[in-house]
């Protein structure tokens, strides 16, 4: 059985996601099919077939999120002791050796990555070299763009 980490703000976002699956998009779609059918032959009703891949895909992502919500280890690094090393939940600075660039991310689980807003994947491979290291660490990440030092500037568990 695979456990999902999840922060407790990601597996609520996952509820959300769907409760509003269930209670607003599934209705939505049968009544498209409905109304799809009243147009007559299937065969070539292009509204038919839109709607019934719609509703897989739907259905589809359902039960995805009912897999992850049913296997969810929901990790809140709030209420542990900030010793200073780096773990799922934490947000990291770091600084960029080659650049003298200052980044802050925050590690977190598949589905509640977002790059844009600096929420990293803990599968993800600078989240992957920050795991297990401290504050004042050097670490050598390889990057697509070639290998990159990073100095592990704060960690905070928030």
């Amino acid at each position: 059985m695979t456990q999902y980490p999840m922060t407790a703000k990601g597996a609520e976002m996952l509820r959300t996601e769907l409760q509003h699956l269930k209670s607003v998009k599934r209705p939505e779609i049968i009544k498209s099919i409905a109304e799809a059918r009243e147009h007559g032959d299937l065969k070539e009703n292009a509204e038919y077939h839109a709607a019934r891949e719609q509703q897989s895909f739907c259905e589809g992502r359902i039960q995805n999120i009912e897999g992850k919500l049913s296997n969810v280890q929901i990790i809140d690094v709030t209420k542990m002791t900030n010793n200073g090393k780096v773990i799922f939940g934490t947000t990291v600075t770091v600084l960029n050796l080659v650049n003298d660039g200052e980044i802050t991310y925050k590690i977190v689980g598949d589905d509640e990555s977002d790059i844009k807003n600096n929420l990293i994947s803990i599968n993800s491979p600078i989240a992957r070299g920050l795991i297990g290291k401290t504050l004042d660490d050097v670490v050598k990440i390889q990057t697509p763009k070639g290998a990159v030092e990073f100095e592990i500037v704060d960690v905070k568990y928030i």
